[in-house]
């Protein structure tokens, strides 16, 4: 089940909004468990077990690391709780991955075992795995009920898709929250730009990456016009999925961390990086990057981590070497700007670096989203003309003139443009009473909109459920 379907929002989310406010506070944390149980099995069936599985091992290892807290039996079920998680992870995710690699270097031909990936399994083993790694530095303490362990780990609204929270940014929450009129109005308003955003957007603009796939006389503008169409697609995707796990957090008492934060503002990758999927990113600064020694330790190890770090971040988003090949070629320009680029661009006007810097996500996100290494590398030689295709033709010209208004659109509200009129509009001495009104009336606008074209269309593709 995912936020943008009939079936939640008419049916799983009224049902669960009447349960949970209808209850006292002491039994609140059982209904959204038993919500978020429902909900993944709607999707998952029996791959319930393996929730349930991460967080007993985890619940039990964090209660042993700190009943021997100091001793060498703490670091040894620390490494039990990491060993099991990753090992989870790796045969779900990897193992066909693998063996496929192993075949296609040996020439042999060992059979694959085809076994589903359990959706969200990346993100709910780093959260587990976080919460034992806090625990045994001591930021947090040891949670005593299980249920409520389980809950954090099951809780629905970030459970298959991000973004990673952490055991110690929700802890208080999870023992007590508070509830209010305007944090449910917050949470709401957050959920419904989410859901604007997801079926608006993204979802058309999926349309259109689907449409010069199926094309059969491509050009060089129109393989731009796809780079800058997919590019689009999975930051309005992933993005739109994070709003609107962060409004149903505030619905519920809860205040998740931001996971994006207008990344194509950014004037170099570095930057971008910082400011797209946060949560991926401080997780693997905060466990992998700085445990490694971080940019403390010399130059040549710095760049070996700094590989290390960018190909588990590839291998992250998927088991296939399209992936692993974009995390490296991310870290040769993140290792390129902080030796030679950032300070060479200082010198030249700052339209140079934004067009490279346009350029370079472009280039990643097409191979990112390659059929295969070949696919990938076909792809970026077209975008640059090394293979004999036209500029420009009528299909090409049908497709843009088509789509010319989703695509501005599109980079209008990948900035903070609608932002910052907002924070205008409310330092004018009318300005907040205009917003009380203008807002829930565009809300409503939205929603409608949202739900029309769900009911209409049935193109609905979530990217971030292959990872």
């Amino acid at each position: 089940m995912v936020f943008s379907s009939v079936s939640f929002l008419f049916y799983f989310l009224p049902a669960i909004l009447l349960f949970y406010f209808a209850v006292p506070s002491k039994f609140k944390n059982v209904v959204l468990l038993v919500f978020s149980l429902l909900f993944y099995y709607y999707g998952e069936q029996l791959y319930v077990l393996i929730l349930l599985f991460s967080s007993v091992l985890d619940y039990t290892c964090s209660l042993l690391i700190e009943r021997y807290r100091g001793t060498k039996k703490a670091k040894a079920f620390l490494i039990i709780s990491i060993t099991a998680n990753l090992a989870m992870l790796g045969f779900f995710k990897y193992f066909d991955f693998f063996i496929s690699s192993v075949n296609a270097l040996s020439g042999i031909s060992l059979p694959l075992l085809k076994v589903a990936l359990p959706i969200g399994i990346s993100f709910f083993t780093f959260q587990t795995m976080s919460y034992t790694i806090d625990v045994y530095r001591g930021e947090v303490r040891a949670q005593k009920n299980f249920l409520t362990l389980f809950t954090y780990v099951s809780l629905f609204p970030q459970l298959i898709a991000g973004p990673i929270v952490r055991y110690k940014t929700v802890e208080r929450e999870l023992n007590g929250r508070t509830h209010s009129f305007d944090m449910f109005g917050e949470g709401v308003s957050r959920f419904i730009t989410g859901l604007a955003k997801k079926v608006l957007l993204s979802n058309q603009l999926g349309a259109l990456v689907v449409s010069f796939r199926s094309a059969t006389e491509k050009t060089i503008l129109f393989y731009w016009i796809y780079a800058a169409a997919f590019t689009l697609q999975i930051y309005f995707d992933f993005s739109g999925y994070s709003d609107m796990a962060i409004g149903l957090g505030k619905i519920f008492g809860f205040t998740f961390l931001e996971n994006f934060n207008y990344p194509f503002i950014s004037k170099s990758i570095t930057e971008f990086w910082r400011r797209w999927h946060i949560s991926l990113g401080s997780w693997f600064k905060d466990y992998v990057y700085i445990p490694l020694g971080g940019s403390r330790t010399g130059f040549k190890k710095w760049l070996r981590t700094t590989l290390v770090i960018w190909a588990l971040t590839g291998l992250w988003h998927g088991a296939d070497w399209p992936f692993v090949a974009w995390g490296l070629f991310v870290a040769v320009f993140i290792i390129l700007e902080k030796t030679i680029l950032l300070k060479a661009f200082q010198k030249l006007p700052g339209i140079a670096a934004r067009i490279y810097f346009i350029a370079i996500i472009l280039f990643s996100m097409v191979i990112f989203n390659g059929n295969g290494i070949t696919g990938s590398f076909d792809d970026i030689v077209s975008m640059l003309g090394f293979t004999g295709l036209k500029f420009i033709n009528s299909d090409t010209v049908y497709y843009l003139s088509s789509n010319a208004l989703l695509l501005v659109i599109s980079v209008i509200a990948s900035t903070p443009l609608f932002a910052n009129i907002f924070a205008r509009i409310k330092l004018k001495s009318c300005g907040i009473k205009i917003l009380d009104i203008a807002q829930p009336v565009s809300c409503l606008v939205l929603l409608v909109l949202s739900v029309s074209y769900l009911i209409d269309g049935s193109f609905n593709p979530f990217l971030y459920f292959r990872f």
